[in-house]
């Protein structure tokens, strides 16, 4: 069985550069890439506290795109 199955191990949540978010064993250095997002928990406290506070699925990258491009098109030519 993963680490990840375990439903009473300890997990951190984390998130990336692009604002998505992931578990993490708690007793493991995160990756690099990752940062903690400052929950701990059993597995299913961290999914529902990742599922309250993740609404918008977008990369960062991807949202900050397609806000530029919606300001672009309000501009008139």
């Amino acid at each position: 069985m993963s680490i990840f199955d375990d439903e009473q191990a300890t997990f951190e949540v984390v998130v990336n550069h692009e604002e998505q978010f992931s578990i993490w064993p708690a007793d493991r250095e995160v990756p690099a890439g990752w940062r903690k997002a400052g929950k701990t928990g059993k597995r299913a406290e961290c999914l529902q506290y990742i599922e309250e506070v993740w609404t918008d699925m977008r990369p960062l990258s991807l949202r900050k795109q397609m806000e530029a491009d919606a300001a672009a098109a309000k501009v008139p030519s």
